[in-house]
């Protein structure tokens, strides 16, 4: 528990940091794929990755920034010694891996009996597996978890309900990426936003329950979402095409929406979470 003494408040002030941040280090790469800034091409591509890298700490930013203009620079070494535990129990990660690969297995096999082709490994070999899932964990997007399940989605969730705090966390989640969809080079700009959201929608559910199977250890926030982002090019869903149907997209965005939920609602039903906990 974070115990702050924000139970019934939203904490705007994290939300207007962690948006800054990201929005503003995204955005001279939004206005140059508008076309209204110069930007050297290939300049521009060799910088856009460690800019969207650097902009997805926004999340953590905010959380530090709260964190100490609410309890002072005191506060802030006890939130981030929370990061440090890798205690989660065997739950916690079978479900990480296990749960979140045959969502992916199913999403990037199933159209293949409809006929379409088999989307080839993205990753130049599985055994590079280990350090990409690592890179992801701590760069590439695994960081967020900092601030959206380490600090703000246990106010969210008293604020709002087990249920609303999620949906209310999915979907400023999915706000936050929009800027990515402008960005040339980035996986986002070839997928279709409402299947985004519904996904980050499950996510937030399915986050929510592992985090309170790993014993509401934020560590496993930023694990569960580095696997996440991992499985993707190991078994592709998404065609890095604009025009493309992103049928596999849109099947594993609604998969990880009913496994979610259906995660979620085993927190009502073994844990007494009620709507305003």
């Amino acid at each position: 528990m974070i115990g702050h003494g924000r139970a019934a408040r939203v904490p705007l002030r994290f939300f207007v940091a962690t948006f800054a941040w990201s929005w503003v280090v995204w955005s001279p790469f939004v206005l140059a794929g508008l076309g209204v800034l110069p930007f050297d091409e290939d300049l521009r591509s060799l910088l856009t990755t460690p800019a969207v890298m650097l902009g997805a700490f926004g999340p953590a930013f905010g959380a530090c920034l709260a964190v100490w203009t609410q309890g002072g620079r005191a506060a802030l070494a006890p939130f981030l010694r929370r990061f440090l535990s890798l205690r989660f129990g065997w739950r916690a990660w079978l479900a990480m891996f296990g749960v979140l690969g045959a969502v992916n297995v199913v999403a990037w096999y199933v159209p293949e009996l409809f006929g379409a082709e088999r989307a080839p490994m993205l990753l130049p070999s599985v055994f590079v597996f280990p350090v990409w899932w690592l890179l992801m964990v701590f760069f590439g997007g695994g960081q967020e978890e900092v601030g959206w399940r380490g600090y703000v989605l246990e106010p969210l969730e008293e604020r709002f309900g087990l249920w609303g705090g999620n949906v209310v966390l999915g979907v400023v989640w999915s706000v936050w990426h929009v800027p990515l969809w402008f960005i040339p080079g980035t996986s986002q700009a070839s997928m279709p936003f409402v299947a985004f959201t519904i996904g980050l929608v499950g996510l937030s559910f399915f986050f929510s329950w592992l985090m309170k199977a790993a014993g509401d250890r934020p560590l496993a926030g930023l694990m569960v979402h580095g696997t996440s982002n991992a499985l993707i090019p190991l078994f592709p869903t998404i065609a890095m095409d604009a025009d493309a149907s992103q049928a596999r997209w849109w099947l594993h965005q609604v998969l990880l929406l009913v496994v979610g939920a259906a995660f979620l609602s085993r927190v009502r039903r073994t844990k007494g979470v009620e709507a305003g906990r």
